[in-house]
């Protein structure tokens, strides 16, 4: 288990006896309680939508267009990761903000939006699951075709596409690859609008 993991494990736990357990900060007052919840989904909530902005749209695109299809080998530990911060951070703020806004008294707009949070949740948990073990099957499926024919080394797609004209295989692959990552990149998308949806509503609750 690596340190990231069990740093998750650990905010989790922690997350947990907070919810559960206000004995724990030697206090049983509820107010006091709600403001640690708050705390904790703020949190949880500001780096799950950071993180989720960085790599969909910046760091995602910037390592696409400068880093060669062989080097995404750090693919099989960095995309995983991404996913697991996210998915962990999406669980806690749905607990905290569930048990703030209990489903029998909540308005319709908090039941909305609890509804966003755990669509977050749950399109984290199928990339996690599902499509990123597919994904990198076929990565590593790929570059094994791509080093027969001496490519993939190069920064760029020009050379793997001139190739796949010549290599079924290639470009079965390809097709194969792109409609997965297809599906992955449209889940996380719709994940992260579901939490622009969420920031929308708690800047309409900030006094500033």
């Amino acid at each position: 288990m690596g340190w990231l993991t069990r740093f998750l494990v650990a905010v989790a736990l922690f997350a947990v006896g907070v919810i559960f357990s206000p004995e724990t900060f030697g206090s049983k007052s509820i107010s006091q309680l709600s403001t640690y919840l708050k705390l904790a989904h703020l949190l949880c909530f500001s780096t799950a939508f950071g993180a989720a902005l960085w790599v969909t749209f910046i760091g995602g695109i910037i390592m696409f267009k400068y880093i060669s299809s062989h080097i995404w080998q750090f693919a099989k530990q960095d995309v995983p990761a991404y996913f697991s911060l996210v998915g962990i951070c999406c669980a806690i703020s749905v607990a905290s903000f569930g048990y703030l806004h209990p489903w029998d008294t909540a308005t319709t707009t908090e039941k909305y939006q609890l509804g966003f949070l755990i669509s977050s949740f749950v399109f984290n948990l199928t990339n996690l699951f599902v499509f990123t073990p597919m994904t990198i099957e076929m990565m590593k499926q790929r570059h094994k075709v791509e080093r027969e024919d001496n490519i993939g080394s190069e920064i760029g797609w020009s050379k793997n596409r001139e190739t796949a004209k010549t290599n079924p295989k290639l470009a079965a692959m390809n097709k194969k690859f792109g409609m997965i990552h297809g599906l992955s990149s449209l889940a996380n998308i719709m994940s992260f609008g579901s939490l622009a949806m969420h920031s929308w509503y708690l800047a309409g609750r900030l006094n500033l």
